[in-house]
Formats: C-alpha cells, structure tokens, sequence
C-alpha cells in the first residue's frame, strides 16, 4: 500500500475508532444526515467577522450561534507551493504552531496555504500542495464530496461568486495538477462529472459591470473557451454532446439512468430568483452575466478608494445575490429523495481582502451571511436539523487585518460606520480561521479538536472535514 494511502487508512481508523468511543453500548449507529451544506467564506478569518459585525452594530452573526465552535488550521502539505514539473521536491508539512503564531508575525506571513489546496484538503480530507485540485502531492487522483456524495446515490453541487471554475469550486469536483488551467477544469466541470448543480461566473460575454461586451469578449479560458461556450448556451436543455479541443464529448449520466443528462442553462437574475421555488430542471448551470465576480470587481465610482465606507459605488442590478443562487440550488438539489452535498462559497471576502479594500469586504462579507441566513431559514423550513448538518468555515485568512497594530483589537464605532481597521497583509496567512457547525453529526467534529491554541482554543484540521462526512456516508 503506498505510504500516503496507508497514513489516510490510519487516520480514517483512528478517527472512527475515536467518534465510535463517545457513544453508549446503546447508541454506537454514527448519524446519517440526509444532506450536508459546506458554505466557505474565501479568506475569511476572525476579524473578517468581527468587522461586518462592528459595521451592522450586531454582536454576532448566525453561524456564530452554533452549537459547534472551533478553530480550523489549514496549511498545505507543503508551505509555499510546488512545481509539478520539478519531481523529486521534499513534501513536507508547513503546520501551525501556536507560540510562534501570537508572537511572530513573520511566521504567519509564509508557508500559508492558498484556496486550491485548501479546498482538496476540504473536499478529499487529504492535505496536498499549493495549486493542486484534486491531486495528492504524488499525483494521485483523489476523491471528491462530490463525487463521494454521488457514489452513495445523493446528488450534489457548488455554488460560487466568482468564476465556477475557480480554485475553491473546482477543488470539489476537478482534478488538475494546477488551478491555472481553468479551461481544462471547466471542461472536467461541466463534461465528465456528475454535478447536479454549478453556479458561478466567467461569462466572457460581460464585463465586471455585468454589461454586454460589444466586438471583442474577454478571455473564455473559464468556460472552456468560445467555441464551446456558444455551443453551450445555445444547447441549453437539449444539447447532450459537445466539440472540445476537435473531440466529441457525451455529458455525463448524473442518476444512473443510462442517459446522458443535458445542463440547462440560465443567466438572468430573474431565473435564479425564480429557480427557489416550485418544480426545477434537473440539472442547472447557472452562470451571471458578468464575468469576474458578481459585485466585487465592478469599477471603482464616486470617489471610491480602498478605505471607502460600503456601496460608495451602486451595486450590480443584473445579477443574483449569493443568498438567491444558494436557494435555487438547494431547491434543486432537494428533488432527491436521498439527499445531496452541496458547497457554497463567497469567494470575493479573499478578493477584497487581497486588494486591502475595507468597505468592499464588509459589502461581500454581508452578502455572505445574508447567504448563511437564508440556508438556516431553508433548513428549517424545509428540512430539519436532525437530517441536514450546516458548516459554515473559510479556506485561509487574507489580509492580515487587526487593528491599528497586528494583534491589537479593532475599534468599533457608530453602526454603518467602519471600524478602525487595517490589512498588513495583500496574501493569505497562517492564521487559524473560525469554524462553525450545526445539525445531525456536526457535534462530532468536537472529537477532532484535539490541538490547542491559547487564544482561539480546541482546533481541527481542514481535512478533518471531509474525514467526519466519510463516516458518517459510508460507502
């Protein structure tokens, strides 16, 4: 057995053998929920939280009520990336060591993971290098929630505010030596997996304002390309087979019925808003038209500079919310009577970050929890606690953001007011990030905290994520 197979064999055993010990003689059946929602807030960490809170005047958001609150280390397998093309390199754990983490911020600032590997650490349970999606650091094709959900005859999909094909998403369904290759991930998407659901952005028809290219489009490379994009829309509902790269691909069959089940394709905000209710297509591929995100990269207006308070520039009328493309994929979703997995990701909280924008990431921040409140609000009208388990985590912190020194507070003043608040960071960090869980199994990830930080307390590892859904949805 090879040693990366046999160390996820032990750590599988070793978990199951932990969780089995908590239960009574009487109750030693794990708990089978019907349907598992991951949401990921990209590049959010602590303070990402503490901000959106200081700026609405709350105390603490939803998922921040929890049952289930722990913290969440997430370094790669090995810190500061790897080259596929140089074999040979030495893998090795980065880790989080809490010492130096509250003392040494130089620390935090190198060997951090970024959101590829974070998300196949999320999805497979397996940590891996920097870009990878899908591949074990000996390049091993690894399994999915995904595909792990299909396999145990649930549906599945994932739903984000940047491009579908982005590193986060396509970690949970594609398989690439590196997350550059958007064209080839989105074909992996859309062509050979199973996903009864893709939402997200990249349509190269429409600028970050979500207004009509005219002549020339922007680069296809997150839907494959133009060619199969026009021949994509246009076969919306219908069209089963596809021309890629001069071969001809069959789309998958998602329910093992033996045919090929076609995408049906919407666009509009109006579809997205009235895909919450009523009967559903049985697939769906919902792409806004816009192409980088859906509200984060629209241009700058009024004035606006990095420290601008939120909304100083108008929103984007043409393209859904998060929290209404989370509802419509959950409607879809739900058909099976079996359940489903689906991820939920507001990637642009990492991209404002990234770009140090205080008032752009309290607008994203807000868009995700708005999302979080509407899958509590669904669960609970629609599905229960005891059947549906919700996390709700991020991959990485971005941005180091504290206040006016590192690891000194905030300070929060008026609500609708930003928090003196600052980045001393434009990437990602070591830091330990929130993690937030509730329903059926959830009380379980308690059983893999079995690190300590001084400050944030009981920790788990991002891989131990996908470790507990393993379990719990036995093959």
């Amino acid at each position: 057995m090879p040693k990366i197979k046999l160390i996820i064999f032990v750590s599988l055993l070793f978990s199951t053998l932990t969780i089995q010990g908590v239960f009574s003689q009487k109750t030693k059946q794990l708990p089978n929920p019907r349907n598992i929602i991951l949401m990921i807030g990209d590049g959010v960490g602590y303070n990402q939280l503490v901000a959106t809170n200081y700026y609405l005047g709350m105390t603490a958001q939803v998922q921040e009520q929890f049952p289930v609150r722990l913290a969440m280390a997430h370094y790669p397998a090995k810190g500061g990336g790897y080259d596929p093309g140089k074999p040979g390199s030495n893998y090795y754990v980065s880790g989080y060591n809490p010492a130096k983490a509250w003392r040494d911020t130089a620390y935090l600032k190198r060997d951090y993971t970024e959101s590829a590997a974070s998300a196949t650490a999320l999805a497979t349970g397996v940590k891996t290098y920097n870009n990878s999606v899908g591949m074990s650091v000996s390049q091993d094709t690894l399994e999915n929630l995904v595909q792990w959900a299909k396999s145990v005859g649930k549906s599945a999909g994932v739903v984000t505010t940047v491009e579908f094909s982005h590193a986060t998403p396509a970690g949970f369904v594609a398989h690439n030596s590196t997350r550059s290759n958007y064209s080839k991930i989105a074909a992996e998407m859309l062509l050979d997996s199973r996903c009864d659901v893709i939402m997200g952005c990249g349509d190269p028809m429409y600028d970050n304002d979500g207004h009509a290219m005219k002549g020339k489009w922007n680069k296809a490379k997150y839907v494959v390309d133009s060619s199969f994009w026009q021949q994509f829309i246009a076969g919306s509902g219908k069209q089963i087979k596809f021309e890629v790269e001069g071969k001809i691909k069959t789309l998958q069959d998602i329910d093992r019925d033996n045919v090929p089940d076609p995408w049906t394709v919407i666009r509009d905000p109006e579809s997205f808003r009235g895909l919450q209710k009523g009967r559903t297509p049985k697939r769906v591929l919902g792409c806004p038209k816009v192409y980088e995100t859906i509200q984060q990269a629209r241009t700058l207006q009024n004035g606006e500079t990095k420290n601008s308070p939120p909304y100083t520039a108008p929103l984007i009328q043409t393209v859904p919310t998060l929290a209404e493309m989370a509802g419509g994929a959950l409607n879809v979703l739900d058909n099976n009577p079996k359940g489903f997995f689906v991820m939920i990701e507001g990637g642009a909280t990492d991209w404002a970050s990234h770009s140090n924008q205080k008032g752009r990431l309290i607008e994203e921040m807000i868009g995700f929890e708005d999302a979080v409140a509407a899958v509590v609000a669904w669960v609970e009208k629609n599905s229960n606690w005891k059947e549906t388990m919700l996390i709700v985590t991020g991959d990485h912190e971005t941005g180091f953001l504290w206040g006016e020194q590192p690891f000194r507070p905030m300070i929060e003043k008026k609500k609708g007011e930003l928090p003196d608040m600052n980045f001393y960071s434009e990437d990602h960090t070591n830091s330990l990030i929130p993690f937030y869980a509730k329903g059926a199994g959830s009380e379980l990830y308690r059983n893999f905290a079995d690190e300590y930080d001084s400050i944030r307390g009981p920790f788990i590892q991002n891989s131990e994520i996908a470790q507990l859904i393993h379990l719990l949805w036995v093959k």
